[in-house]
């Protein structure tokens, strides 16, 4: 039996050997900028010493992980980093199929590309040009949005010094750069819904809204669960480029903007590695177990939507 075992391995290596070579470029890439950059994790148990290196840097236990937890940052930037993953979790998936909906009821073909492409352009600029943008309505002396104020007879804010404004804005730039591509992913995905069904609703009586509601969202429902799923695999992973650029990293907002992600980046500016490392492998290690949490759940919900 073990002899026909190895025997059908072998035909399948054989059989197969062209693919392998062809996968093995990418195999090995993973391997050399993946696999052998995680040694470095070893760093978040080390009082870390630039001139001793890694390995001769004397071990500490878990004292980056009590230094971070027992600080005043830890609270902070662990609220902001879930918060605002949920909150976009939530948004980008009601936005992205309302929008999908929407686009998938316009018949004109010139409107659609219209729409598209003015969905998807924000998605192809950069954090940076983002930034500049944010900054052209905001600007305290010439920002848009303070003329208007000021020519209707208003005091004009200073955005980047008024916390409680910063959720709504970031909140609001990022839906504006990813709705596109959320939205069109949904629509293809409708527009693969068989017709008949439609058709059969209409003889049967059923309007518009009844054919969303029992066709539509039940078609899309497996691409729904699976871009969540995705997305709540990164609840602690925040989008560094939103957090840190169109801020403009202002000391004073960082209790509406600072997240896991950017602590890690002042933490390396000011070579604290340790602390940052055992951060980063804290953020990883959520991560890795909320998203097989969650498979674990639709797995049993509904197994054929589920990723393993």
């Amino acid at each position: 039996m073990k002899k026909r075992k190895k025997k059908i391995s072998k035909n399948s290596l054989k059989k197969n050997m062209e693919l392998l070579l062809l996968t093995l470029p990418a195999i090995i890439v993973y391997f050399i900028f993946s696999y052998i950059p995680m040694f470095g994790v070893i760093i978040a148990f080390k009082d870390y010493k630039a001139p001793k290196g890694i390995l001769g840097s004397a071990w500490n236990g878990i004292e980056n992980f009590k230094f971070f937890f027992t600080s005043q940052d830890a609270w902070r930037i662990t609220r902001n980093t879930v918060g605002y993953a949920l909150i976009f979790i939530a948004i980008n998936l009601i936005a992205g199929v309302f929008v999908a909906l929407l686009l998938y009821e316009v018949r004109s073909k010139k409107a659609l590309k219209f729409y598209q492409t003015s969905m998807m352009l924000p998605r192809f600029l950069s954090w940076v040009i983002v930034g500049y943008i944010t900054y052209t309505f905001l600007s305290p002396t010439m920002g848009i949005i303070n003329q208007v104020i000021q020519f209707f007879g208003g005091q004009s804010i200073d955005w980047y010094s008024k916390v409680s404004a910063w959720p709504w804005i970031l909140v609001i730039t990022n839906t504006w750069k990813v709705i596109g591509l959320n939205c069109i992913m949904y629509y293809a995905a409708l527009m693969g819904v068989d017709k008949a069904y439609f058709e059969a609703a209409q003889i049967d009586g059923a309007n518009r809204l009844q054919q969303i509601i029992h066709i539509s969202i039940p078609s899309i429902k497996p691409l729904m669960i699976v871009l969540t799923l995705l997305a709540f695999g990164n609840i602690f992973r925040g989008d560094f480029g939103l957090f840190y650029v169109i801020p403009r990293d202002v000391g004073v907002l960082y209790p509406a903007t600072d997240i896991i992600d950017t602590y890690v980046y002042r933490g390396l500016r000011t070579g604290n590695l340790g602390t940052t490392a055992a951060v980063g492998l804290f953020q990883s290690l959520v991560g890795f177990v909320m998203i097989v949490t969650m498979n674990g759940i639709v797995r049993k919900v509904e197994p054929e939507s589920s990723l393993f």
